[in-house]
């Protein structure tokens, strides 16, 4: 009896932990390749011991055979994977908009290590990613995606088949608004690189002899970079409550 209630117990505690570590491993903030893999992995226990006893009486028995506990353990990871990146979605808002700018700043050649994607990027992509995430946790809001790991076990039920509709449906409206979002981030800058582009064309007609382009390149980074300068604090602002109010869709309060 001892040895099977053992055993229950460590099937149990491992159910979490496969929910709960797949979702630290790629949530923004949390799964950040900069970030040491022991350190996501002592998150992920910690996480797990906390929600155990919270959740253990939505687990299921554990299966009778192999091949069904394999199913439900890859079934809780694949959980975890979806809710961890829909929020790396929701970042990448701000990764589009600073490819935007870039392209539209003349910066499209200057590339940078984002730390939020682990390879190259956009410098000014990279930097509002960064500042994003930071503003996250500086504001708290790294807590809603706790909060919505914790009520995953009400939407998601451990053991109930795999919603595949209504998450591909949810993957392809945070897509949409997301590259929506970033293109209104960027758009001072994209109205400012149009005009700007719009009259170098004018000037190499007027006047065919002067280099346009070694002119109105340095005024063109520099417009960019002041209008960044301006509007960086209301962008912020915008992406944190689309963050907000696209997390509070997993919140049972909510």
């Amino acid at each position: 009896m001892l040895e099977r209630l053992l055993e229950q117990d460590v099937y149990l505690f491992f159910a979490v932990f496969a929910r709960m570590g797949s979702a630290i491993m790629v949530l923004p903030g949390f799964g950040e390749l900069t970030i040491p893999v022991r350190v996501r992995l002592s998150l992920a226990l910690t996480l797990s011991f906390i929600l155990f006893p919270l959740v253990v009486d939505l687990i299921p028995e554990i299966p009778s055979n192999p091949f069904g506990l394999a199913a439900f353990m890859g079934g809780e990871v694949l959980i975890g994977i979806v809710i961890g990146a829909i929020a790396r979605l929701l970042v990448s808002t701000l990764q589009v908009a600073g490819t935007i700018i870039a392209f539209n700043s003349g910066l499209g050649s200057a590339q940078l290590f984002d730390p939020t994607v682990g390879q190259q990027g956009a410098i000014t992509g990279a930097f509002l990613a960064t500042v994003g995430v930071t503003l996250l946790f500086v504001t708290n809001m790294h807590h809603l995606m706790l909060l919505a790991l914790v009520d995953s076990y009400q939407l998601f039920v451990p053991g109930a088949s795999f919603p595949i509709g209504d998450i591909a449906d949810v993957a392809a409206q945070v897509v949409s608004r997301s590259f929506r979002i970033g293109l209104q981030i960027a758009m001072p800058i994209v109205v400012v690189g149009v005009l700007v582009y719009v009259s170098m064309g004018l000037m190499a007609r007027l006047m065919p002899q002067m280099q346009v382009f070694f002119i109105a390149l340095p005024l063109q980074m520099l417009i960019s970079f002041v209008i960044l300068a301006l509007t960086i604090g209301a962008s912020m602002l915008v992406f944190l409550d689309y963050f907000e109010s696209s997390i509070r869709d997993f919140l049972i309060a909510s």
